[in-house]
């Protein structure tokens, strides 16, 4: 690994492709942009887009690569960076991100002709003769806001299907991930010019000063409270958003559940990059018949993933800063932990923790946990469990692991979530073949593969008509005959 030195003047330096890149998260210094300059970033993206560049199918595809190329020749910049920000391993940080990415790209690469050209539709009745087409326009100017616990993932993905959709995009990673932030800007600065893509670093002020711009797209990933603000700021300039947020999403163990998988997976879902993970396990609701087998089983995958001291495990990594801290462990109460529960202040990291004799009431289920604590609640019926999910916001996630098909088919269609699992956690984001998103307080809109190119295009509908028959029933005078088939064709 390359070596990231802390200094007293705040800087963080990374050796990157034989130089070195500094990073100044203070915002007074040299590097933080200025609300002119951001402007005047955002203004050079807009005249790039109004002249039409972007728009032919060979210039979105040489993007494209280009960016492909980029992120290969900087997969272990990237990694290096994800372990700097958050202690992810070489294989977690491919895994989850880099891989995530490139699958992602390709796929793109692969569909984007396809989804570009126009599209024939039926004509109806009432448009005869004539021809019936869509066609995909992209928005323009877009704004991607990303988050720190998945840095590169989530502000690479949401890019590539702008640049697939012949967008520009001015791109703000998430000031708490510095590191992958500077790779980031590097990755982009290397391989596209900066009136197609933009990198914007900073922390709040640039964020104020972003949405204080005109976009015609801006897509963000984040909290709740946050994606609140984002969405009342877009609305000033009647800008249309997709938000991904989060939630407390469930995970269902039934009584005919498969323990040992069960509880290998939930464990996996949950303890992944440390339960900072927006589609994370939040809480599991536990057939009442099998709460004691599962609870060992829990305990059993957690030694066998992390060991019996997690915190002397290099693979284990940490919560992404000081407040966030705090705040988890301020929802652990000793009283109820059956395993884990011990930090270390010093390296920001809370051992895999589980609470059980959880009730709604608790601190730990009043808000998104986003950190390696996992309540759980016994339940003694399925419709117990269906009414506390749906006593709550809607949840980005819900996981249910059964061999009962009715059970299944129950919750699938009567439980509102944003996607989800039927006998496994989180890896149903990690497809390109289908969409990936929330609903009501967990976000509006979705991405990945064709859904992203939907997402950052207007799709036009065009009625081409002929001139050869010009039928004469829609002008006036009107006429008794003229309505008897306005009548026949219009019902």
């Amino acid at each position: 690994m390359s070596q990231y030195l802390a200094l007293p003047a705040g800087c963080i330096y990374a050796r990157s492709a034989g130089t070195y890149l500094a990073y100044r998260p203070n915002p007074g210094g040299p590097m933080t942009t200025t609300p002119a300059s951001i402007a005047e970033k955002v203004e050079r993206c807009r005249t790039y887009a109004a002249s039409g560049a972007t728009i032919p199918l060979a210039a979105r595809r040489s993007a494209l690569t280009a960016l492909d190329r980029a992120i290969r020749a900087h997969k272990s910049d990237i990694e290096e960076a994800l372990h700097a920000d958050l202690g992810k391993t070489p294989t977690e940080g491919y895994m989850c991100e880099v891989g995530l990415t490139l699958a992602e790209l390709r796929y793109q690469l692969h569909h984007v002709g396809r989804w570009a050209r126009r599209h024939r539709v039926r004509t109806d009745l009432a448009n005869l003769p004539g021809r019936s087409f869509t066609i995909a326009e992209p928005y323009g100017v877009v704004l991607i806001m990303s988050p720190w616990n998945y840095p590169f993932m989530l502000t690479m993905e949401p890019l590539v299907g702008a640049l697939a959709a012949g967008n520009t995009c001015v791109v703000k990673p998430s000031a708490y991930a510095p590191a992958t932030s500077v790779v980031i800007r590097q990755i982009v600065e290397s391989c596209l010019p900066p009136e197609l893509v933009t990198v914007v670093e900073g922390g709040r002020a640039e964020n104020t000063e972003l949405l204080d711009q005109r976009f015609d797209y801006i897509f963000f990933t984040g909290s709740v409270a946050v994606g609140r603000l984002v969405m009342q700021r877009a609305a000033e300039h009647l800008t249309p958003v997709t938000l991904e947020l989060g939630g407390k999403s469930p995970c269902i163990v039934a009584a005919d559940a498969d323990l040992r998988v069960t509880a290998a997976r939930v464990v996996f879902g949950k303890f992944l990059n440390c339960g900072q993970t927006c589609v994370a396990p939040d809480y599991v609701l536990v057939d009442e018949r099998v709460h004691d087998a599962f609870l060992s089983e829990v305990e059993r995958q957690i030694n066998k993933m992390f060991g019996e001291r997690p915190l002397e495990n290099p693979a284990w990594g940490k919560i992404i800063n000081r407040k966030h801290f705090d705040r988890l462990l301020g929802l652990i109460d000793p009283s109820k932990v059956v395993t884990g529960g011990g930090s270390c202040s010093e390296t920001l990291q809370i051992e895999p923790t589980v609470m059980d004799g959880v009730t709604a009431e608790d601190a730990v289920m009043g808000e998104e946990i986003f950190g390696p604590i996992l309540p759980v609640i016994t339940y003694r019926s399925v419709e117990e469990a269906e009414a506390l999910i749906k006593a709550r916001p809607k949840p980005l996630a819900l996981y249910l692991f059964t061999r009962d098909r009715a059970l299944e088919d129950r919750l699938l269609r009567y439980v509102p979530f944003g996607g989800g699992c039927i006998n496994d956690t989180i890896v149903h984001l990690a497809t390109s073949e289908m969409g990936f998103g929330g609903v009501g307080a967990s976000g509006m809109g979705s991405y990945h593969g064709k859904k992203s190119f939907d997402t950052f295009s207007h799709e036009k509908s065009i009625l081409k008509r002929s001139l050869w028959a010009d039928p004469p029933m829609r002008y006036q005078p009107y006429a008794r005959w003229k309505d008897r088939l306005i009548r026949l064709v219009l019902r």
